[in-house]
Order: C-alpha cells, then structure tokens, then sequence
C-alpha cells in the first residue's frame, strides 16, 4: 500500500470535515466532466455547459492540456527525475501523475497537493489502492508555500538532494495577482536540487496566438467562473513566462500545450490558443 500523509489531528483514515461547497460549480470537477471524468455533479455540468458555450473547444483545450502534462512528466522521468511533487492535482483521472512516472521510473515517488478536500479524499482513495508505491496525498494551498514544504512528504522528498519535478498543471491561473503566485513558485522552487524541473500549464488571453474575440471571450469565461468555487485570473504569455524567470526554459518554450511536444493538428493548435505550456529546468 503506498504511503499516505495523515489528516492534521485525526489518524489519517477518515475523510475532511471541511464544507465541500456542493452546491456550487468546482473548477476540478468542471475539468473532470470535460476530461470523461466521473467525478462531477449537475451543478458542474451545467456550468460546464456554458463553458462550451461560450467556448466550443474547451473539451479539447482541457483534453490536450492533460496529454502536454503527461509528456511533461514523462520527459522528466525520462530525464532521470525520479520525485515529482504535483501541486494543484485535481479529481484523479487516467494519466496522473505516478502512473505516468512509474512507467519509466518504477522507483518513482510522488506527493499530491490540493487544497479541496473533495479532491484530496479522491486522491487518498487511489493512493491507498495497491500497487500504488510510494505516492503520499497532501492537503495544503498553493497560497501557503511554506506550509507545504514544512509538511513530512514534502520535506522527505525535498530534502535528499535529488532533482524533483514540480507539476502545477492548470493551477497558476485560479491565483488571484494578490495572491502573489510568482513568489509562492519562487518559494517551492528554492529547496530543489539542480536539475529540477517546473511545468507549467496556464490558461492565458493575450499572447501572438490569440485575437481580440479571443480575448473577449476571455472576459465572459472569467466572469462564468466567479460563480464557481474558484475565481478564474487569465493571464498575459509575458506574465506567464515569469514564472520560469532564473530556470532554463526547455524547447519550445512557453506555447500552446498541445504544440509542446508533440506533433500538433491546426485543429489541435487552435483549441489550445489560449492555453500555454511550457518546462523549465533549474540549474
């Protein structure tokens, strides 16, 4: 059975007592309905729905985005990295994080971070299946870096001195800018080894491969969004490459996901106009 961190104050078994604000659209289970996901409800449909509304190819932008992070991660594994700490993680889905990795790396250990408890009991149940090693489940916020390197299977990942891969897929943009998120990167990237890598994935509106219209719809999806759980904060690419400020940034650099990697279809490039990814290395 793969290791598991605990729920501060109880024996690790049972599940968070925090409200799980049902009632109302979560971006995670948005995303897992429009992944092919289980995990959702009517209210996550609808909002869903909408989504597609206003954006026809959002099934696909999210589609594509999870198969750049699944290249990412394999690329790191592929690379030697063998820790990989997930920040963000969502409702699980096929293609997480360890399974990628432990495909390459059957060494590879790997710590799940998200804020939600809803996600973090999904990501408890499947780490607690067998034949799933040394994969620990973290409850903590993006917002609060420091509380996430203090915690045990961060700080026993961290802190051996081998490269770790950190993974904030889709996760950057439901910071708000007071939410300081470049220094909360800054932060968790400070305690890891040369040869780390960052990867990042960010729903961005105004870059050299989106328009005005896109822009535009930019604004409607962020004002869909205040009614989920988590406010949307697209960003500019100029803003999103500050994120890999001091790192290498791996060819091609910050670009449409599913042009990062792979051999992407026009169809393929314009679904993910607007949503941007890209890896970097720390040195």
């Amino acid at each position: 059975m793969g290791r598991q961190a605990a729920w501060p104050g109880d024996d690790g078994t049972r599940a968070p007592s925090a409200a799980l604000e049902l009632d109302r659209p979560h971006p995670a289970r948005i995303y897992n309905y429009l992944i092919g996901g289980k995990d959702h409800f009517a209210v996550d449909r609808e909002a869903a729905h909408a989504l597609q509304r206003l954006v026809p190819e959002s099934r696909d932008a999210m589609r594509l985005n999870r198969a750049f992070l699944a290249r990412a991660v394999r690329g790191a594994a592929e690379a030697g990295i063998s820790r990989f700490l997930d920040v963000g993680t969502g409702i699980p889905a096929p293609d997480n994080t360890h399974e990628i990795a432990l495909e390459v790396r059957p060494d590879a250990r790997v710590v799940y971070v998200d804020r939600d408890p809803l996600v973090v009991t999904h990501a408890r149940a499947l780490a607690a299946h067998p034949g799933v090693p040394a994969t620990a489940v973290l409850q903590a916020d993006l917002r609060d870096p420091d509380a996430i390197l203090a915690a045990a299977p961060v700080a026993e990942l961290t802190g051996e001195g081998e490269p770790v891969a950190l993974v904030l897929g889709a996760v950057l943009h439901f910071l708000q800018d007071a939410d300081e998120p470049h220094a909360a990167v800054r932060r968790l990237l400070e305690p890891l080894a040369p040869g780390s890598r960052l990867i990042v994935s960010h729903v961005c509106h105004d870059s050299r491969w989106v328009d005005d219209e896109d822009r535009e719809r930019a604004v409607e999806v962020t004002a869909l969004y205040r009614e989920t759980v988590d406010r949307l904060a697209p960003r500019a690419s100029k803003d999103i490459e500050m994120f890999f400020d001091g790192l290498e940034l791996l060819r091609p650099g910050l670009v449409p996901c599913a042009a990062w990697g792979a051999d992407a279809s026009v169809g393929e490039l314009r679904a993910t106009r607007g949503f941007l990814g890209g890896v970097a290395v720390k040195r």
